[in-house]
């Protein structure tokens, strides 16, 4: 079995998608939900990772996405009073890169979840491992 169908099962086991682009892999698994009048928010653990064939080696990154949906108040000066808004955003945009604890410290105080992510990461770096690949982590985002 190769590194992406041992992925793949393993982004089943933790309810999660995996998708390619480009050879670009990216494994989404939504890990909490808010839900207050109106409108709804999201956080998901995005991991992504490009297999190297020719060096043997898996660039890893992760992060915690935050997304939602819902009315908006009128403090927009081209739509006054309320209206639909959907938005999706990354906690740390730009330049600024953390690692995936300093996310999670940060998103905890909003959200109640128990997602071990450290956990996933090893599972990964093992899968990679065990079929003769290096596996590198990196902090910054991979394909943007």
């Amino acid at each position: 079995m190769s590194v992406q169908e041992q992925i793949q099962k393993l982004a089943q086991e933790f309810s999660g998608e995996l998708k390619e682009k480009r050879g670009l892999y990216e494994l989404s698994i939504p890990i909490a939900e808010r839900k207050t009048f109106l409108s709804k928010q999201k956080l998901v653990y995005l991991a992504r990772f490009r297999i190297d064939e020719a060096e043997k080696r898996l660039r890893f990154n992760e992060m915690l996405q935050e997304s939602g949906t819902g009315l908006s108040g009128g403090d927009s000066d081209l739509t006054p009073g309320f209206g639909f808004k959907k938005e999706s955003y990354n906690t740390f945009s730009g330049k600024r890169s953390g690692t995936i604890e300093e996310q999670s410290r940060l998103l905890g105080k909003k959200y109640e979840y128990r997602f071990d992510f450290t956990l996933l990461r090893k599972r990964v770096e093992e899968i990679t491992q065990k079929e003769g690949y290096t596996f590198e982590y990196q902090i910054t985002p991979l394909g943007l």
